[in-house]
């Protein structure tokens, strides 16, 4: 039979040879329902300790709260593994004063729009988030980027780089800048579904001329 991609709106989309779904891992658009994070299509979550399925959104962004004044935005085909965290900019303390202590937040009245930090924080699509890698606030990581197991990423991350280690440091590209510049104008993940797994040997053999 071809090769066809899972339903998009499936919760578990890992189904193990005896037949029972992986419940360690779930399409991340289906488990969320929060007002400031914004997920694409098959972007999937795995954890080894999986909370609830409405407990997500908590489990990776902890500091995102429905009032926060930022969004976090992971895009489409991303793969976040076991102890990822998103450290949003709600997270952030005053630096500029004589102290970094919060007083407003104790304050019902002037914890209303106080937030220090309002960045974004932006993920791309067919971003690669390995084991127990940490992204700060602000941070911006481009299309088909690599973030290796236990990295903390701040700052931008270029187009199909790959970072390790803490401060986070691009150690080298995927490919060649040819090859990024042809990747980030297919777009494939943009495409239908159809398209995409009948595209499937390409994408897994670095085909570039067969994806186009």
């Amino acid at each position: 039979m071809p090769y066809a991609l899972p339903d998009a709106n499936r919760v578990h989309p890992i189904t193990l040879p005896d037949g029972q779904p992986h419940l360690g891992t779930v399409f991340l658009r289906n488990v969320v329902d929060h007002p400031k994070l914004e997920v694409g299509d098959y972007t999937y979550a795995s954890d080894f300790d999986p909370p609830s399925p409405s407990g997500w959104a908590n489990h990776l962004a902890p500091y995102l709260f429905p009032m926060s004044q930022e969004t976090l935005k992971i895009g489409r085909y991303c793969q976040i593994a076991h102890g990822v965290r998103f450290i949003t900019s709600s997270a952030n303390h005053a630096m500029e004063g004589l102290t970094c202590y919060p007083f407003p937040v104790f304050d019902p009245e002037q914890m209303i729009g106080f937030q220090p930090d309002t960045r974004d924080t932006v993920i791309g699509h067919d971003v690669w988030i390995g084991y127990g890698a940490m992204i700060l606030p602000g941070a911006q990581i481009g299309n088909g980027a690599i973030i290796g197991a236990g990295a903390v990423v701040r700052g931008t991350v270029p187009p199909y780089a790959i970072v390790t280690g803490n401060p986070g440091t691009v150690v080298k590209k995927r490919f060649e800048q040819a090859k990024i510049d042809q990747l980030l104008e297919l777009q494939w993940w943009d495409w239908p579904a159809e398209r995409v797994a009948a595209a499937q040997k390409a994408l897994q053999t670095g085909d570039v001329a067969g994806l186009r």
